[in-house]
């Protein structure tokens, strides 16, 4: 699947960080500033869903 990330530099390395546990994130691309005065940019990035474990019932 294809995602785009769409906040502050900040905000878009901590996301990438938490989906990083639940997804295998196979690329990322360039930061796409926003025309000032914004401050967001734009990240695509290309995941699977990580393998779920069975839990040992």
């Amino acid at each position: 699947m294809r995602l785009r990330l769409h906040a502050t530099p900040p905000e878009n390395a901590a996301m990438l960080a938490a989906l990083s546990e639940v997804l295998n994130i196979q690329t990322i691309s360039r930061p796409y500033p926003d025309r000032p005065p914004s401050t967001r940019e734009r990240i695509y990035i290309d995941a699977m869903p990580r393998e779920r474990k069975e839990s040992g019932r």
